[in-house]
């Protein structure tokens, strides 16, 4: 794994040196490549940021969807509980004695229990509905984000290295460095 890692970096250092070289020998070239290479990549965002925002729009219209049905089914608990409670007081007001109330009350008992347990499967089938659109924007979202990053996404080009010569050095030069 080390000699992994050193050739990566030898390879970075050796393509970092020849770029500095290319920028060196032909600067304005070099910065004209930098720039439509930029400027490609700025151009390629603007598909993920129309799909991310067009999903953000579609996440608050699900939102507000869930939270509006939250509203309405909290109005028609509270509405139902008061409507029982008062319906409550009315045949313990009615009641001729203890046995009439007891049983009043307990006759009253199964329709409390079925609007709660109609309310509470109200209350989830929201929930799995919003779920199952939340999902689906996000599942849409990363698609299309994801298709238009792999379409985009350039092969990665090794740096071509240009192949050093040999120089032989005139006899009159290598007389001067052996002195």
């Amino acid at each position: 794994m080390s000699t992994h890692v050193n050739e990566s970096g030898i390879a970075r250092r050796r393509d970092l040196a020849e770029q500095i070289v290319r920028f060196r020998d032909e600067p304005i070239e070099t910065m004209r490549e930098v720039a439509m290479s930029s400027a490609g990549g700025i151009k390629s965002l603007k598909t993920p940021v129309r799909s991310l925002a067009h999903s953000g729009v579609k996440l608050a219209a699900v939102s507000q969807n869930a939270v509006q049905n939250l509203i309405e089914l909290e109005s028609e608990v509270i509405t139902s509980t008061l409507t029982a409670a008062a319906m409550r007081l009315e045949r313990a007001a009615r009641a001729e004695n203890v046995v009439d109330l007891v049983l009043d009350q307990m006759e009253m008992l199964g329709a409390t229990r079925t609007r709660v347990v109609d309310h509470t499967t109200r209350a989830v089938e929201i929930f799995k509905t919003s779920g199952r659109e939340l999902r689906d924007v996000a599942m849409h979202a990363y698609e299309v984000v994801i298709k238009a990053t792999e379409e985009k996404v350039p092969e990665v080009k090794k740096a071509k290295r240009k192949v050093r010569r040999a120089v032989r050095k005139t006899t009159a030069r290598a007389r001067k460095a052996a002195a």
